[in-house]
């Protein structure tokens, strides 16, 4: 459970009345004061021998007090300025607890303040009159938060004062944030870290107090898991109005506001509900907009209603809208919608794609749940007798999301075709697109590629990183590594490769060695199959082949640019290969990537293509090769005493020769994946690079020169200080980022 009130402070540690013991108790109990109030209120009856309790709330942005916690049946939204043109208000501006005998005696009111008068308004409400008040104010640490009035409607009174400041101090260190309020609307989630400044700034808001936090909402539930809720507390301790969710039994639309305009309040998030009185409570995103509660209220002929603040997505709801929310549960839903239709013939497939809603939805939801689990693909999968296989690729391995009926399956295909700008007609060879889609109103871009199979047409759709460079020393890299690659890419001219295996993050490498070396005096240009990463000072070029725009062409356009660095996205071809080395020899940095297994492997490759070793050796400043292993969840990951068969493989894996670097200890921790809330019982959350760098020394250059076979070179490179991708990753191990089997698996030992 999450507490939002806060404990008691110090003073109210020790030796304290029975009484404010009482209270103390009460309030312990609840998360919030609107949840303790009632039993609060009683307590106080009690203990004060009086008829009411009213708290209000200080309201700084218009320096005046709001009832918000009493039990009588009037509106409980009544509003006092600061200013002795009521006895609370007057309590607040002083600063001073005050008993009044009888707020009607004028005489006595002008012994307090000649300007002090008595609000009777609430007398109005009631069939009681009130003979006597003591109002006391409410401070957290010297700040005013609220006032405590109690009412007695007796003629003998006896008030102890001194208790009933300390009840007042008591609800200042323990309701202090509910009462005062916030400076902003998500302050209250910053204050009890369910989020940090940080990451409310990486969302986009740069000043969500005065920005439109509207949008920004549900990616607080999409991205950071909080709850609905939670975020309406902290909305409700903001506007200081009461929180209300999507509740269909306990709410209803308001009987007379059926001619408003649904499009109207839609657009301004605004749905005017009811209880079962139904008395018309006005639930709004934004509700410190008294332009928009005005208009409103004139429209229903209204002079007053109840205002509440709630949630944009269950505003949607009040007004008629499904749900926009990201679960699992919702995608279900639509699967059962779905089923529940007629099959799907082809000829009616763009048809479909437009009108069906359900089919629409569904690929909105998938593209949304992977954008939450932070997948970095999707495999839609046919089956030739059964349903479509919706996966997702999580931290390098595949979850089954859920299936898709067999009927709904090309229709599903459609949708992304027509999303991807892809030839919906087309299925019998396969097609390359991209597409966008939007969170939040933040643009996201999916790389898709179609694959014709045997069971009907497969989609994998690749989330691009939409975002910038990481910087280098963030990339996880060895000191050695890191040192050794920076001297690399300091030459003025060579070709420096990045290989491994799709998606292993070469072209995050890639880019975070462009970051390093991106400076004003560089002018530096790329050209890439998607550009998934920018950078400012780049001069970025998207290729495109069906119009002629390849890697060679594009090469060949840059050197007449006069650059100082060229990145490569890939060399798929020899031709590109050889502009690649050309460029290299003639002053130019080209860094590039490649699909190889390991740094050695990526010479041999290049010869069979039929590169010059003597060019390539010349050219060549160095080769990093890397693959991504699972990392161990922070949270549950145990450590233990490595066993003498781990010692063994560590000692085998690492080489006798020079384990010694490792500065081992007589005894070896290593830890194990677990499992906890945090990273779903699986043991691990995200994932990191382990590197293999290849530098070129004269000695490997003659190797290359001879066209030596791999295990000479790997031999050679080791000499010269190169460590494996094993080596790396039992590193990893040991510093225990990782555990035994994920490096088992690496080596392919498992």
């Amino acid at each position: 459970m999450i507490v939002i009130s806060s404990h008691i402070f110090s003073p109210f540690a020790h030796h304290i009345p029975a009484p404010l013991h009482k209270v103390r108790l009460v309030l312990d109990r609840h998360d919030t004061l609107s949840a303790a109030f009632t039993e609060l209120e009683a307590l106080l009856i009690s203990i004060f021998n009086v008829e009411r309790v009213y708290i209000f709330q200080y309201r700084k942005q218009q320096q005046s007090l709001t009832l918000h916690f009493n039990s009588t049946s009037f509106a409980p939204h009544i509003h006092l300025p600061i200013s002795p043109a009521s006895i609370a208000g007057y309590v607040a501006l002083s600063q001073h607890s005050l008993i009044v005998s009888d707020p009607y005696d004028e005489k006595v009111l002008s012994a307090i303040n000649p300007s002090l008068r008595f609000n009777d308004q609430f007398d109005q409400q009631c069939t009681e009159r009130t003979r006597n008040i003591l109002c006391i104010p409410i401070l957290q640490q010297d700040t005013l938060v609220g006032v405590l009035q109690l009412i007695n409607t007796i003629d003998n009174f006896t008030y102890d004062i001194s208790l009933g400041e300390d009840v007042a101090e008591l609800l200042g260190h323990t309701c202090g944030y509910d009462l005062g309020g916030t400076n902003r609307p998500l302050d209250t989630l910053v204050h009890h870290g369910l989020i940090t400044e940080k990451a409310l700034e990486s969302l986009g808001i740069d000043n969500y107090l005065n920005d439109d936090i509207t949008l920004l909402l549900p990616r607080l539930v999409s991205e950071h898991g909080i709850n609905h809720n939670i975020i309406g507390i902290s909305l409700s301790v903001y506007y200081q109005l009461p929180y209300i969710s999507y509740d269909s039994e306990h709410y209803h639309v308001y009987s007379k506001a059926h001619h408003l305009n649904v499009s109207y309040l839609k657009r301004n998030l605004v749905a005017i509900i009811a209880a079962n009185d139904d008395k018309p409570i006005i639930l709004m995103a934004q509700p410190n907009n008294m332009t928009l509660i005005r208009e409103i209220e004139r429209a229903l002929c209204i002079e007053s209603c109840y205002i509440a603040v709630g949630f944009p997505t269950h505003i949607l709801q009040f007004l008629g809208e499904p749900d926009d929310g990201f679960s699992l549960g919702e995608m279900s839903d639509i699967l059962d919608e779905i089923g529940t239709t007629t099959n799907i013939i082809d000829d009616d497939l763009e048809t479909l794609s437009d009108n069906a809603p359900a089919v629409v939805r569904l690929v909105s939801r998938i593209l949304h749940e992977a954008k939450r689990l932070n997948a970095s693909d999707i495999h839609i999968d046919p089956d030739k007798s059964a349903a479509t296989h919706v996966r997702m690729r999580v931290d390098g391995i595949c979850r089954d999301l859920n299936n898709i009926p067999a009927s709904h399956h090309n229709a599903v295909i459609a949708r992304i075709k027509i999303m991807a700008n892809l030839d919906i007609a087309e299925k019998r060879i396969p097609q390359d697109g991209k597409l966008t889609f939007k969170i939040s109103d933040q643009l996201f871009e999916v790389r898709v590629a179609t694959i014709p199979t045997v069971a009907g047409e497969g989609v994998v759709m690749r989330m691009l990183t939409n975002g910038g460079a990481l910087p280098i020393h963030k990339m996880n890299l060895s000191e050695q590594n890191l040192s050794m690659l920076k001297r690399a890419v300091r030459k003025p001219h060579g070709i420096m490769l990045v290989v491994g295996p799709t998606g292993s993050g070469k072209t995050t490498m890639l880019h975070a060695t462009l970051g390093h070396l991106n400076t004003r005096d560089k002018k530096i240009w790329t050209a890439e199959d998607p550009v998934e990463i920018t950078q400012s000072g780049l001069q970025q070029v998207q290729v495109n082949p069906k119009i002629g725009v390849t890697f060679a062409s594009t090469l060949r356009a840059f050197l007449r640019a006069d650059p100082d660095i060229i990145l490569i996205g890939e060399m798929r071809d020899k031709e590109t290969a050889h502009v690649a080395i050309e460029a290299s020899l003639t002053g130019h940095l080209v860094l590039s990537t490649l699909h190889t297994n390991s740094a050695p492997e990526t010479i041999t490759r290049l010869l069979d293509l039929g590169i010059d070793p003597v060019n390539f050796s010349d050219a060549c400043v160095g080769i990093l090769a890397q693959r991504l292993i699972r990392t161990l969840c922070p949270e549950c990951k145990t450590p233990h005493n490595a066993t003498s068969q781990e010692i063994e493989f560590i000692y085998r894996q690492y080489g006798d020769s020079i384990i010694a670097e490792l500065n081992l200890q007589d005894q070896i921790i290593v830890y194990d994946a677990v499992g906890c809330e945090c990273c779903d019982d699986i043991g691990y959350k995200g994932r990191t690079a382990v590197h293999e760098l290849l530098t070129m020394t004269p000695e490997l250059r003659s190797l290359i020169y001879k066209s030596a076979n791999v295990a000479k070179l790997a031999r050679q490179a080791a000499n010269d200080g190169m460590r494996t991708l094993m080596q790396d990753g039992i590193k990893k191990l040991l510093s225990g980022i990782t555990d035994i089997k994920q490096i088992q698996i690496l080596g392919g030992l498992e």
